[in-house]
């Protein structure tokens, strides 16, 4: 049905059944003033695509496209924790991971050398506890960029895969239960094929994954149709545009010069190449300079620059396809030289150095006590915990270029996060290992798959460590070349090789299974069939790189680093934790004060005690035990007593907890009286004979030395 509002304009909506629930693309209800807004609906989820499309902006050379997804906490009902900071401030690293899922299937689909100005912002105002709004969010982008007529070769639609109770393929599961399911798999494609995979598992084999990825492409089908059915209805007026390409007459010149230049003499390794290649463009550009005035060079000469870049890929994928010999003589399948070494940062509590090639990242880590896990509060978390964080930095030194030192960016958060995952599947439970894990990832050299060197420095740091992963876990980068129906797939990707390819995929896992993936096309749309060859060909690269690793050091150390606190852990009965406590937390400040101990208490009744000096730590454990140790029938107890009756005496044997010593059991002679022995307050010694069914306490002085 639709309605007129007070703008004249028609609200149009289309709406289908998708995967149980109804899901609806509405337009002109809100956003009257951008080039396109839809509004979409999918349970009690709505999600508003917002989309601007403008004019080429001369003073950029590249596509200017931002898309951001906004995450407001009204939308589940919450106002940030946070005591200073009420209002949505800068995008929580869930927001950006979340910009970043929508940002990569869909920049792919605009034309090489378009230079128009976009932006699309995905902003949530109601969020369906039932199941995460990322896919609803991206289902909102592409809608909003199909109307606004630029050049955007959609539609794309997102599903996250997990699996249900039976082991079966499922959509829209509960974010509790994809927090441990065993797939976390979310796949964003296009009527052709795949555009975007992203995954944590917890060792999948490649056939689930490719299977799951076929059934995901299955159901976002319904999605394409309805986005392009609300096209049909709006009748999309296609904008003009202009391509920024190089010269043809600049770039068949550039061709024929580095043609005739490249020969077998520059298939050698990229510290060597490099060099060569930086002098070629040297020699280029000098030539090409003498070929036009002063003034025309200074207008030419970036245009030369990027035409010889374009000829270095072209002739990057000629080799590939044509001799099946990459840039720096590598069979397709061979992996760069590599090396790795631990326990280089003497005062770090883990550390590892891994180099493939000229890709290098050091890692450190650093262990904790668990109050120093991450809070995390966003839009649909509230009090939720990261007790394993890896970071990721790789500032511009790194590339050989000066950049300003500044705060993390969605690359650096991204790379970060796929390490991260990479190692949550195989690392210890909180009751095995009660520390929480700060992992560091300092790139010293990029030349391609910086996140996978990431995975495997970080895994050899924790190693380091001592902290007892459950099985070591390597990473790979693969690429590919498109040449018509062929395809060629590379294995340890490097950096010209990505720029001149048509994928970036990168693949973790253990001996035993996938642990987190990520793939990203430059093509529009790739078969699952390719995928699954590029899986296969990933576990053999992972392999070898594994073996590397494991030769350097082949499982966690025996015990952690002498500058980590020692932890020890205590569990206790949960209606114990107010006597640890004390009123007003004054019981456990007393502890904490006079041991010197750090102690942290879980729901559960899980006590940790952190601390490098033995004897504080035993005297706190001991502490806490006579606060909330259980009574044990045919233990002796050192009690006071605290009340005198005709026939006994109450005696005090734990905080709280009294047990009844009857006259018949003071001694071992008949006495009259139970003042004749005992008095309020004395000190004794007492053995708990039994704990009736009420919970009462009967104790005894018999046979036990005073």
């Amino acid at each position: 049905m639709t309605k007129v509002v007070q703008t004249d304009k028609e609200i149009i909506s289309v709406s289908t059944d998708w995967l149980g629930r109804e899901l609806t693309l509405e337009i002109n209800r809100v956003g009257f003033r951008t080039d396109a807004s839809v509004l979409v609906k999918y349970g009690d989820t709505v999600v508003l695509g917002s989309a601007m499309s403008g004019e080429v902006n001369p003073n950029l050379d590249y596509f200017p496209l931002s898309i951001d997804y906004e995450e407001k906490y009204y939308a589940s009902g919450k106002i940030s924790s946070s005591r200073f900071i009420k209002r949505e401030g800068r995008p929580s690293d869930e927001a950006v991971l979340i910009g970043r899922l929508i940002d990569r299937p869909i920049r792919p689909l605009f034309p090489k050398g378009y230079r128009n100005e976009c932006q699309v912002v995905a902003s949530v105002f109601s969020t369906d506890p039932a199941f995460r709004p990322d896919a609803v969010a991206m289902i909102a982008a592409s809608s909003a960029l199909m109307l606004t007529g630029a050049p955007f070769d959609g539609p794309v639609a997102g599903l996250r895969v997990g699996l249900d109770e039976k082991g079966e393929f499922a959509a829209f599961l509960p974010r509790e239960s994809m927090n441990n399911n065993k797939l976390d798999l979310f796949v964003a494609g296009r009527e052709t094929g795949i555009m975007m995979v992203e995954a944590g598992a917890q060792e999948v084999s490649e056939d689930m994954i490719a299977d799951a990825i076929d059934w995901a492409l299955e159901n976002i089908q319904p999605v394409l149709k309805l986005q392009k059915e609300l096209c049909e209805k709006v009748g999309v007026v296609a904008k003009e545009y202009e391509l920024v390409k190089p010269n043809e007459e600049i770039q068949d010149a550039v061709d024929k010069w580095l043609g005739a230049r490249m020969t077998e003499d520059l298939r050698r390794p990229y510290h060597e190449r490099n060099e060569l290649i930086a002098k070629l463009r040297d020699d280029c550009m000098a030539e090409s300079a003498g070929n036009w005035t002063e003034d025309e060079w200074a207008e030419l000469k970036q245009e030369h620059l990027d035409a010889f870049n374009q000829a270095l890929f072209k002739e990057v994928r000629r080799g590939i396809v044509e001799k099946s010999v990459r840039p720096d003589g590598r069979k397709l399948t061979e992996i760069r030289p590599l090396s790795s070494e631990v326990a280089l940062l003497p005062r770090a509590h883990g550390s590892s150095l891994f180099t493939r090639g000229l890709t290098q990242a050091l890692n450190i880590v650093t262990l904790a006590p668990l109050s120093f896990a991450q809070l995390v509060d966003t839009m649909e978390v509230t009090d939720g915990e990261r007790r394993y964080m890896h970071h990721y930095n790789a500032p511009g030194y790194t590339v050989g270029e000066i950049k300003r030192l500044g705060a993390p960016g969605r690359r650096e958060v991204g790379h970060g996060y796929l390490a991260e995952r990479a190692l949550v599947a195989v690392l210890p439970s909180e009751e095995d290992f009660p520390y929480a894990i700060r992992s560091v990832t300092e790139i010293m050299s990029q030349n391609g798959s910086t996140s996978m060197a990431a995975t495997c420095s970080s895994c050899l740091a924790l190693m380091d460590a001592g902290v007892p992963i459950k099985k070591p876990v390597s990473g790979v980068a693969m690429g590919l070349m498109v040449d018509g129906d062929n395809y060629y797939v590379l294995t340890d990707l490097a950096d010209q090789e990505d720029f001149a390819g048509d994928m970036d995929f990168k693949v973790t896992g253990t001996s035993d299974g996938i642990t987190a993936l990520q793939m990203d096309m430059k093509v529009h749309g790739l078969p699952t069939s390719v995928l699954k060859k590029a899986l296969l060909q990933a576990k053999d690269g992972r392999a070898e790189i594994l073996k590397s690793m494991l030769a350097t050091i082949d499982r966690p150390r025996a015990d952690i680093s002498p500058y980590a606190p020692r932890i020890e852990k205590l569990m206790i009965n949960p209606d114990k934790i107010g006597a640890v406590i004390g009123k007003g937390g004054e019981t456990i400040n007393k502890i904490t004060s006079e041991t010197n101990v750090m102690i942290d208490i879980k729901e559960d009744g899980l006590i940790t005690f952190a601390s490098n000096n033995p004897d504080d730590m035993a005297r706190a454990i001991e502490w806490v035990k006579s606060l909330t140790e259980e009574p044990e029938v045919g233990k002796i107890y050192t009690g006071t007593v605290v009340g005198i009756k005709d026939f006994g005496a109450f005696v005090n044997i734990m905080p709280g907890i009294d047990g009844m010593l009857h006259i018949s059991q003071i001694a071992d002679k008949r006495i009259d009286k139970v003042t004749d022995v005992l008095s309020q307050g004395q000190v004794v010694k007492v053995k708990l004979t039994a704990i009736d069914d009420r919970g009462k306490l009967s104790l005894t002085m018999r046979d036990i030395p005073q």
